[in-house]
């Protein structure tokens, strides 16, 4: 029974002792809850002190920019004012210029007014005068006014055209003597200091051969190497009766060069069989294609041209296997380009810009798809295409005429396109239109009265006109030279200039016997 009493004592102050235990415990973490309450207002308090000092030097940060902007924008509104006040000013200073010149105009129209008045009486009062004359002349004479005005019209018509022939002559040598010397010393300087070497193009390349055994290698058993051969590389090649030489025919000069090389080490090698015909057409390409690029690169250190794309660089690489009208169409191209050069220095313009435009001038010409588009045209959009300055893609499209000029370069490129083209020999004629040519000019000068024998001479660049000294006379010799140049202008087309030179002489023939 103690024992039972002894734990009911023990449980009840175990049970008084967690009670006490936990009551303290709650007090303290009510102090330390309080606490830690307490620093975090006070914490918030000065947080909340700190961003409201922050917010004001904000607002006043603020609010002085704003002042600053609202002072700027007032000065500059304020000088925008005087500068309109000035305008007005001007303007109103202008208004009475304007109104006091016209007072003064029509001051000196009523002046007019009143002379003219005055001089209409006296024109009546001469003619007058006149027509009394004219009326004795006639009858002192016995001619009418008429036929007298057209007798003495005939007569100065012909003194007035032998003098004109004079005149015209002495202003022509003249003009050539002060008028063309800016003209020469531009051109003729630009057209000397650049010299350049041509080769003429075809549309054959001749492949030699040492035997006809190695012609039979080529063309292979029923033909199929050489089938493969054209297959591969898109030319036609033409095996004649002729012994030591195989023909390669294609319009494209690239592909054909393909074709020369792939042939030369296909019997350089000795193995020539379809397979080892696609192995090496498939390399020959790729050193082509190289070399393409390098000539490209060659070309444009040489002139000093630099940052150009890669495909403008590859299309000038491409024009050296191109021709145009005989002319191998990459020295034509860096002909221009130092031609463009020279002549914008002779006229103080920017001659890195003239060199790129002259040697761009003619890409048109090599892109391997070819469109139906003007090659000046599509060069230009290719120059375009490729972030080419707006100035040296007016020049590509402009030097044929098809757009108009916007650039100074363009009338540059474009002389400087039929300086480099019109040069004796720089470009081939076919021959038909070459003899017509040279018939038609002989003909045009037969036509004229007087004239007895024509020859066009050096290829068509002069024209002599042999005429009869019993039916033409000095001045009208000088007079038909002058009308044929004007007459060939008008009716013939031709690169360059003919000279026109009129042959009239006297013999006098007797025989000793």
């Amino acid at each position: 029974m103690e024992s039972l009493t002894m734990i009911a004592i023990a449980l009840v102050s175990l049970g008084i002792g967690f009670f006490l235990a936990s009551y303290f415990v709650r007090k303290a973490l009510e102090r330390k809850s309080n606490n830690i309450i307490d620093e975090a207002q006070e914490k918030a308090e000065i947080l909340k002190k700190e961003k409201i000092l922050q917010a004001k030097e904000k607002f006043l940060q603020l609010k002085s920019e704003h002042e600053k902007y609202v002072l700027e924008k007032n000065s500059n509104l304020n000088k925008a004012e005087n500068r309109i006040k000035q305008k007005e000013t001007a303007l109103n200073q202008k208004l009475e210029d304007v109104n006091r010149k016209n007072r003064e105009v029509s001051s000196i129209k009523e002046n007019l007014t009143k002379q003219l008045e005055i001089v209409t009486v006296k024109e009546a009062s001469i003619e007058k005068m006149h027509r009394q004359q004219l009326e004795q002349l006639e009858a002192i004479s016995g001619i009418s006014s008429a036929e007298a005005k057209e007798r003495m019209i005939e007569a100065i018509k012909d003194e007035a055209k032998s003098e004109a022939m004079v005149y015209i002559s002495e202003f022509k040598e003249e003009a050539k003597l002060t008028a063309n010397q800016e003209a020469k010393k531009i051109v003729i300087e630009t057209i000397q200091r650049t010299a350049a070497e041509y080769t003429i193009e075809n549309t054959v390349s001749v492949f030699p051969l040492d035997s006809d055994e190695v012609k039979g290698r080529i063309i292979g058993r029923e033909g199929r190497n050489i089938r493969t051969l054209e297959a591969m590389t898109g030319i036609e090649i033409i095996i004649d009766d002729s012994p030591d030489a195989i023909i390669l025919s294609g319009f494209d000069p690239v592909r054909r060069e393909v074709a020369r090389l792939s042939l030369h080490k296909l019997v350089t090698d000795g193995r020539i069989h379809p397979a080892r015909i696609e192995e090496v057409v498939n390399k020959t390409k790729k050193q082509v294609e190289q070399e393409i690029m390098e000539t490209g690169k060659r070309t444009l250190i040489d002139l000093g041209i630099h940052n150009m794309h890669n495909e403008l660089v590859k299309m000038v690489g491409r024009m050296k296997y191109r021709s145009s009208y005989g002319q191998n169409l990459l020295q034509h191209s860096i002909e221009v380009a130092n031609l463009s050069a020279t002549m914008a220095a002779e006229l103080g313009l920017d001659t890195k810009k003239a060199k790129r435009a002259g040697l761009l001038h003619d890409i048109g010409k090599v892109p391997e798809n070819e469109p139906d588009l003007p090659h000046a045209l599509l060069g230009m959009k290719m120059a375009e295409k490729f972030r080419e300055s707006h100035d040296i893609c007016n020049a590509i499209g402009a030097h044929h005429d098809e757009i108009e000029m916007t650039s100074l370069l363009s009338p540059i490129v474009q002389v400087c396109d039929a300086i480099s083209g019109a040069r004796p020999g720089a470009r081939r004629e076919i021959v038909d239109a070459y003899i017509q040519r040279l018939k038609k000019l002989e003909n045009l000068a037969l036509e004229y009265e007087g004239v007895v024998k024509t020859y066009a001479i050096q290829a068509g660049r002069e024209l002599r006109v042999i005429v009869g000294a019993d039916k033409i006379n000095d001045n009208q010799a000088m007079e038909l030279s002058y009308d044929l140049s004007r007459k060939i202008q008008e009716e013939m087309t031709y690169p360059g200039q003919i000279k026109i030179t009129v042959i009239r002489e006297t013999r006098a023939i007797n025989y000793a016997k």
